[in-house]
């Protein structure tokens, strides 16, 4: 696996991971996926914010993850801390590339100066932290989850919460 800066020629690749995940997982709270312009614009806003966007490739040069940073939260106030986004293609799930993709992530916020870095988690209310891949992904590199907003998203029939988790950078 090599995980390098995202570009724009990645952006196929990356509304198709994150398009089957919208139609078919809890992971984000929007019920239709964004084409493929929309997804341009959001990587241009978060490059032009000058976050860390990153992809990772199979040994075949084949996008097969992603992540980045954006702000928490619009005030300045806020402005030393992130909110982290990875997706990886399901064809890929458990090799590990989510877990290369948020090490590398981590390194670059801290190189860029950012203090800390906040995991947004949707789960199902009765599954307990250590039944979420993602918040099992995010408590292996040093996360502690610090809060839970309960059933405030619906999405496939279903409520959901939001696992929030913290590092400190």
């Amino acid at each position: 696996m090599k995980i390098r800066s995202a570009t724009l020629k990645d952006i196929p690749a990356i509304a198709n991971i994150y398009s089957r995940s919208v139609m078919e997982e809890h992971a984000s709270f929007e019920l239709s996926a964004p084409d493929e312009t929309e997804m341009r614009a959001r990587m241009n806003a978060i490059l032009d914010a000058q976050y860390p966007y990153l992809v990772a490739e199979d040994d075949n040069g084949h996008v097969v993850g992603y992540a980045y940073v954006s702000s928490y939260r619009p005030r300045p106030a806020y402005k030393s801390t992130v909110e982290n986004t990875v997706y990886v293609a399901k064809t890929h799930w458990g090799q590990s590339i989510a877990k290369g993709l948020m090490k590398a992530l981590i390194n670059e916020c801290r190189t860029r100066g950012h203090s800390q870095m906040i995991g947004v988690i949707a789960c199902e209310p009765a599954h307990d932290a250590s039944e979420i891949p993602s918040a099992v992904l995010h408590e292996s590199l040093g996360f502690e989850q610090v809060g839970r907003l309960k059933k405030v998203g619906n999405k496939h029939q279903k409520w959901l919460d939001v696992l929030l988790m913290q590092k400190e950078l």
